[in-house]
């Protein structure tokens, strides 16, 4: 009943399975790839947004699937800290 919805739920599902399913790098940069293409073919402008932020932190996304690990706790640290400092 709604095709774009669907497509757009589809693109999103998509990109979240990339980083649930994919172990390896070189596998990951393939389904990366062909996530681009769908991206371009859907015609979405907010995806389109969204592809180009992550095909500009492409090398950085792809290091994820080294080891699976983030910065997200130094990024929490270094929140904590500028809070404390604000007077």
């Amino acid at each position: 009943m709604y095709p774009d919805i669907k497509k757009g739920y589809s693109l999103t599902h998509s990109l979240r399975m990339l980083f649930t399913k994919n172990e390896d790098k070189k596998v990951a940069r393939t389904k990366f790839a062909r996530w681009f293409n769908d991206v371009t073919e859907a015609g979405f402008k907010s995806f389109n947004t969204i592809s180009a932020t992550v095909y500009t932190h492409y090398p950085e996304i792809l290091n994820y699937f080294d080891n699976r690990s983030t910065n997200a706790s130094a990024e929490s640290f270094n929140a904590k800290k500028k809070h404390l400092e604000q007077p």
